[in-house]
């Protein structure tokens, strides 16, 4: 008898376990963050804004910010492997590497333009570059944002080359704005070791049980910290 009743508030713990998602596990519900194409202009799309930029370095921003971005996401995703970000990632390298480094070039001289000195605008692109990379920070929202690279990398996989930066204007602002939590990400920080009765049940007491299963009417509720 006691051996049934044990098995009875495993299942209630079990069932308390499955409505809270392991932080380990890739389960997220997806959702549509796409939006409008950029041309790099907007605020925010570029990361560090860029005074005074032409349409053509305002391109070449983005696709560094695009790089960047499916370069997070080689590194911070692996948790889940189905998702390819890293091997997309090596591939996208390879397959785009003219474009990515004609875009790098159009930078450098971006920067050495608007601040009238080579060496000065080298600073100031290594300080764009860093920000670029900060402003992908998964913290808050790793799933949304691993989901959404992966996708976006794998469509890059198959564009022609020379239409990389077509891709950046068309999902960069979809792929800023999966890095907001979304979801099962709010609840990521409760964990299953959180999950305690507050006193045991009463083993003993056989009028708080029926044929195995504890009476909830004759005993009251079994009451559980979850911190």
């Amino acid at each position: 008898m006691l051996v049934s009743r044990i098995v009875s508030v495993v299942a209630v713990m079990a069932g308390l376990f499955a409505a809270v998602p392991a932080s380990a596990q890739f389960f997220l519900k997806s959702r549509d963050f796409s939006g409008a194409r950029v041309t790099g202009a907007e605020p925010g799309m570029t990361g560090p804004a860029l005074s005074d930029a032409t349409p053509a370095e305002l391109r070449a921003a983005l696709v560094w910010n695009l790089r960047a971005a499916l370069n997070v996401a080689a590194l911070q995703c692996q948790f889940e492997p189905t998702l390819l970000t890293l091997g997309n990632y090596n591939a996208i390298l390879k397959d785009h590497e003219v474009e990515l480094r004609e875009s790098y070039v159009t930078l450098e001289k971006y920067f050495t333009r608007v601040n009238k000195n080579k060496k000065v605008g080298q600073t100031e692109l290594d300080k764009f570059g860093t920000r670029v990379y900060s402003g992908f920070s998964t913290v808050s929202g790793q799933l949304s944002f691993c989901q959404t690279a992966a996708t976006i990398g794998h469509d890059a996989l198959f564009l022609r080359r020379g239409t990389f930066g077509e891709l950046a204007q068309d999902r960069i602002r979809e792929l800023r704005a999966s890095l907001a939590p979304w979801g099962e990400q709010f609840r990521r920080g409760i964990s299953y070791q959180a999950l305690s009765f507050t006193q045991l049940p009463p083993f003993g007491n056989d009028k708080c049980w029926r044929k195995g299963t504890y009476q909830k009417k004759k005993c009251g509720a079994l009451h559980v910290a979850t911190r």
